[in-house]
């Protein structure tokens, strides 16, 4: 079991712990690299949407950065969870849930990031511990606070540790919104891409070292056949998707996003998105082709509805 200090499960100690702030330097070609992972340019290498997040096209002075990139910024935060006081967990069974983000300005082609990390949410499911860390990205040398990031964590086998009969709930105040429902109605928007074999290969270079993504064996001792892509790999392909149709290629109406994590995905299968805009809102849906499964849903929310739709 991971967890520092006690081996009693303790919600206090969890909620008050002081994360060490980090930071994290980037350069264009780190941000590059992040963008071939999600499948920019994946299918045309010239594509006049996608070719300015890593070529310095049409006489542009830096390459443009995808929103998701913030995801990046937290990359360090996983080995943190398990020096926590009072946080007994089984590192195995530790399932990213969710993740958003809020985006305050477009991302630098380069920079060094400062984050500020605390713990957002605590929640008792019975069988599982919810925890919810909200991580807040500043630009070093400006203090600008350039993003936010908001993750929660299942963590099978920790529940049940409520005093009471009512199940323990922490949440700090938030500006998230309920999840939508999908709605019933066909979608406005549909995408579909492949996936290519060697897709969570390419993505670990940005940072998610995981042998689950690469290591046959490891993967086949968590159950699956062989290695899985990252879930923050699908989402990026996702909110490229939305760029793509719903903003046009203009990836700075991109206010927050939302996705909530569904299924694995086998790198080399196919993503479906569909998309509903309602108002300033698109709803989206990711499946997987080969499978006809849901692996991702959520939201996006843009500064504003392209005009042309």
């Amino acid at each position: 079991m991971a967890g520092a200090g006690s081996s009693e499960f303790d919600p206090e100690s969890i909620i008050s712990y002081k994360f060490p702030e980090t930071l994290y330097t980037y350069t264009e070609r780190d941000a590059a690299i992040y963008a071939l992972g999600i499948g920019a340019c994946g299918n045309d290498a010239v594509d006049n949407k996608e070719l300015k997040y890593v070529y310095n096209a049409d006489g542009q002075e830096f390459i443009q950065v995808l929103p998701t990139f913030a995801t990046l910024f937290v990359n360090g935060v996983g080995s943190e969870i398990s020096k926590i006081p009072g946080l007994q967990y089984d590192p195995c069974l530790l399932l990213h849930g969710q993740q958003y983000i809020e985006i305050y300005k477009p991302l630098p082609s380069s920079g060094c990031i400062l984050n500020k990390a605390s713990v957002a949410g605590l929640h008792d499911k019975g069988k599982a511990a919810v925890l919810e860390i909200e991580i807040v990205s500043y630009e070093k040398e400006s203090g600008e606070p350039l993003c936010m990031n908001r993750m929660s964590i299942y963590l099978r086998g920790s529940g049940g540790f409520s005093k009471s009969s009512r199940p323990y709930s922490y949440s700090r105040k938030s500006n998230q919104t309920a999840f939508p429902k999908i709605p019933k109605s066909q979608p406005f928007a549909v995408f579909e891409e492949c996936t290519q074999a060697s897709q969570a290969l390419l993505y670990r270079l940005s940072g998610d070292y995981n042998p689950l993504h690469s290591d046959p064996l490891v993967a086949s001792i968590a159950g699956f056949s062989r290695p899985i892509l990252h879930g923050l790999c699908t989402l990026g392909f996702a909110i490229r998707a939305i760029i793509g149709r719903i903003c046009r290629g203009d990836h700075t109406l991109i206010k927050s996003i939302s996705g909530r994590f569904l299924l694995h995905v086998y790198p080399g299968e196919t993503l479906i998105t569909e998309m509903w805009p309602e108002a300033s809102r698109v709803i989206y849906q990711v499946k997987v082709k080969e499978r006809n499964r849901a692996v991702l849903v959520g939201f996006v929310d843009l500064d504003r509805i392209n005009s042309s739709l």
